[in-house]
This record gives structure tokens, C-alpha cells and sequence, in this order.
């Protein structure tokens, strides 16, 4: 006889011996309780490699599934999309834990019992370490159950599940279906409770402040670069910070008359470096446009005038108080770089362009066309000299203070010239000293129309003491 079939000629016998009486009871329970716990590792392992093949499942597997139009496809998206996404997504992982854990308790309790009847230790003697049978017997149960459980229920699964999640997903979408419809009740509960935790979870988050996340960032790690600081701040008020905050006022900006001969323009755009110019007609207020400077390469070395005004293109308009964030959404949309700003009476307030938002976040850009100068001076770690145009937020950031740290008293202000004029309700003259908690500004220049520079000193109390 073939020796292959010497395996099955002894399973027989065994067999035979046993239902003869020949072989205890003990035995054949072993046996085929061996049998049960590996049917049932099998039915943790297919639950578990399901929990990671559908929550692994990309837009494009979905697209695939869809496309696919069969029957098992049509269970998996039924599962994953009713009666909503959110909701089905939330009871499909209900059934697959419900499921899985009924299972490897299964394993443990069964697992339990059969040790007990099949299988019985001695106790160990180590010396000082002294283990009853029972004790010894626990231990093996818990090392090896946990063993299995594991490594055949959980690690290789799902590490086998990554690679084929949509083999996965189609073998288990009736399965995981039926055990749905079987204990919906106790599915439902699940569900719900998991809803009702998350929106407590999110009204928790609600109720922490961005003060308390920004000193949460100071805190995290120490040795956190500082610039890495300003960005995850930046990002943070990202959503709170407004245009008027980050905008170039109009007294800054670089614009042309619309009636601006076309010789002239080009002279003045060649000293000027800029990519994009405001176009306006009598005054600023009445923006008509803005000149893209790629537009006027075709006509550089025309030595006679051209109607350059054909080459304005509409300019989006945008109010003070708009929040960042929801500008640059819409310069995404429309494809622009730059947005004239209102005020409320339609008047201009200034420009806003790209580049003012990214540097609101990750700090000051510098290209090559832009001229090194110092927005301040540090005089000495308690003294600095600040430009009159300064933005308030700016100078939080240089002095490490709050951004509404001068939010009680700066009233429509956003630069410092504008708060020491509406502190002093006049503009200050040069030398004139004004005191605001532990600062102090003094005037260093100033005309009969604004603040044009102004040494600040901190004053911290405690601080004069130890100089």
C-alpha cells in the first residue's frame, strides 16, 4: 500500500479504537476539541481581517466595486453606505467587534474547560518561587490561548487583509451582513452608544479655547524649533485672522492711473518689480483692475504707444472683515493672487494678495525681488523700534504677548500708529511718551498726519529691579 495513505489509515484506527472503547474518552475530546478551537481561530481571523479590509478600502477600490455591478459588491457598499455613510460605517465596525470578541471568548472559555479535562500539571518548585498545579496550569492556558489569539487571530490576518482587502471584503459581506440582520439589536445599541460618545467628544473640543491649544504647542516639546511653533500657531488661527489684519494699506500700495501713457507705464513697472499692479481711474477708490506684467511682454520694445488699457483684468474685491481662510478658498477657485480691499463704505483699504496669507502661517517669503529691510530694531532685549505701520499682530508675535492683547483698548486700530493715536485721542508729537501696562512707547517721528516711528520698552515689573 502507498505510504500516503499511512495518515488516514491511522486516523481511521483511532477512530475504530475509540467508538471500540479502546481509547479513552479524554482523548477523543482532546481531539476534536483541538479541532473546534482551530475552527474558531479561522472565524477570529476572518473577522479581524475584515475589520482592516474595509476600513483600508481607497476611493478607487469603491469606484471598482461600483463598476463592478455584482452581487457581493453590491452587499459591500450596502454595508459600508446605509442608510449613510457615517452611520453604516459605524455599524458594520459594531458587527465585526461584536462578532469577534463572541468568538475569542468562545476560545478562551472553551480553551479553559478543555485544559481542565484533558490536561493536568503538577505544581513547580523553583525555590523561592513555589506554583501550585493550578497555578501552573493558568499560566500555560493564558501564555499559549493569548499566543494563538494573536499571532493566527489577529496579526497575520490583518497583515493579510491589507494586501487583499477586496478579496476579503467580498468573502465576508454576506457573512458580516447576516450577523447584522442576527443581532441587530445589540448592533444598534453599539452604534448609538459610539454616536452619542462622539458628540460628547466633540463638544469637549469645542470648549477649549485657542489660547489653550497655543500654550498647549509652547508646552508640547521644548525643544521644538521656533519656527515650527509659528506655523502650528499660524494654522491655528488660520480661521480667525481677517484681511484687514494681513493686508497692505493703501498708502503702501503701488497702483496706476488708467490715463498713464504706455511709455511711461513701462518705465515705471521696470523699476517697480512687481507681477501684478492695481489699475485706477481719478482716485484709488475706483480700482478698475489689475495689470499682469506677463501681459505687457509682447509690447516692451514698441517704441510708439499701445492701448495697454485692453490688458486690465477684472479685479475681485473683498471686505476688511473676511477671515483668511475663506479668501484663500476663493482664490483657489477663481485662480487669482490678489484681492482689492473695501471698507464699508466701498472706499479702498489696501490690497491682499497670496503671499500675505502664506506668510501668515509660515512667515515672511522673500523673493528676489524683494528689498531686505527690517520691519524693527532690537535694541536690547527690553527695547525695540518699531515703524509707525506696523500691525498690531505682528508686533504680539515679536514680543511674544497674546494677539488680543490689545483688543481692549486699540478700538479700530491695526497698526501701531493707530493705537497710540487712539489711546492719546489726538496724533502724538515726536518725544511724546505714552504708557500701556508694562509698556512703554515713545515718538520718535511723527508728522501732522501719523506715527512714522516709535521706540517701545518693556517695563515688566521685577524686570527693572534686576538691571
Amino acid at each position: 500500500m502507498n505510504s500516503d495513505s499511512e495518515p488516514f489509515q491511522q486516523i481511521f484506527f483511532l477512530l475504530q479504537a475509540t467508538i471500540e472503547g479502546d481509547v479513552s474518552s479524554d482523548i477523543m475530546v482532546g481531539v476534536v476539541g483541538f479541532i473546534v478551537i482551530l475552527l474558531f481561530l479561522g472565524l477570529s481571523a476572518l473577522f479581524s481581517s475584515s475589520e482592516n479590509a474595509f476600513f483600508s478600502l481607497s476611493p478607487t477600490h469603491l469606484v471598482e466595486l461600483n463598476e463592478e455591478n455584482s452581487p457581493s459588491s453590491k452587499v459591500v457598499l450596502d454595508l459600508i453606505n446605509e442608510p449613510d455613510r457615517k452611520t453604516g460605517t459605524r455599524r458594520l465596525l459594531a458587527t465585526i467587534l461584536l462578532m469577534n470578541n463572541l468568538v475569542n471568548v468562545f476560545i478562551v472559555i472553551f480553551s479553559s474547560w478543555l485544559f481542565s479535562r484533558v490536561f493536568s500539571f503538577g505544581a513547580l518548585d523553583l525555590g523561592p518561587l513555589f506554583l501550585s498545579s493550578n497555578a501552573v496550569n493558568f499560566l500555560l492556558q493564558v501564555v499559549l490561548i493569548t499566543f494563538l489569539l494573536v499571532l493566527l487571530g489577529e496579526i497575520i490576518p490583518k497583515i493579510y487583509a491589507t494586501q487583499n482587502n477586496l478579496k476579503i471584503v467580498k468573502l465576508m459581506a454576506k457573512p458580516l451582513k447576516w450577523c447584522g440582520t442576527i443581532f441587530k439589536p445589540v448592533v444598534w445599541l453599539l452604534a448609538g452608544s459610539s454616536s452619542i460618545f462622539d458628540k460628547y467628544l466633540k463638544n469637549r473640543m469645542h470648549n477649549i479655547s485657542m489660547e489653550e491649544i497655543s500654550q498647549a504647542i509652547d508646552l508640547a516639546d521644548g525643544n521644538k524649533e521656533i519656527e515650527e511653533k509659528h506655523i502650528l500657531k499660524g494654522l491655528i488661527n488660520f480661521g480667525n485672522t481677517n484681511v484687514k489684519q494681513i493686508m497692505k494699506p493703501r498708502t503702501d500700495v503701488n497702483c496706476i492711473d488708467i490715463t498713464t501713457d504706455a511709455q511711461e507705464l513701462l518705465k515705471t513697472i521696470i523699476g517697480w518689480n512687481f507681477s501684478r499692479i492695481p489699475i485706477y481711474e481719478e482716485t484709488f477708490d475706483q480700482v478698475k483692475g489689475i495689470l499682469y506684467i506677463k501681459d505687457l511682454l509682447p509690447h516692451i520694445h514698441k517704441k510708439t504707444n499701445f492701448n495697454w488699457q485692453n490688458l486690465i483684468k477684472p479685479a475681485i474685491y473683498v471686505p476688511e472683515h473676511k477671515k483668511i481662510d475663506d479668501l484663500l478658498q476663493m482664490f483657489q477657485d477663481k485662480r487669482v493672487h490678489m484681492a482689492i480691499v473695501v471698507d464699508e463704505y466701498g472706499g479702498t483699504s489696501g490690497i491682499v494678495t497670496m503671499e500675505d496669507i502664506l506668510e501668515e502661517v509660515f512667515g515672511e517669503i522673500k523673493d528676489e525681488f524683494d528689498e531686505e529691510e527690517l520691519s524693527y530694531s532690537k535694541l536690547d532685549d527690553l527695547t525695540f523700534i518699531f515703524e509707525g505701520r506696523t500691525a498690531l499682530h505682528d508686533i504680539c508675535k515679536i514680543l511674544g504677548l497674546p494677539q488680543d492683547h490689545f483688543d481692549k483698548v486699540k478700538g479700530d486700530a491695526d497698526t501701531l500708529g493707530g493705537l497710540l493715536m487712539e489711546i492719546a485721542e489726538e496724533i502724538p508729537a515726536k518725544g511724546e511718551e505714552i504708557n500701556l501696562d508694562d509698556l512703554s512707547f515713545v515718538i520718535e517721528s511723527a508728522d501732522n498726519r501719523r506715527v512714522k516711528r516709535v521706540k517701545l520698552m518693556l517695563t515688566y515689573k521685577g524686570v527693572d529691579e534686576e538691571i
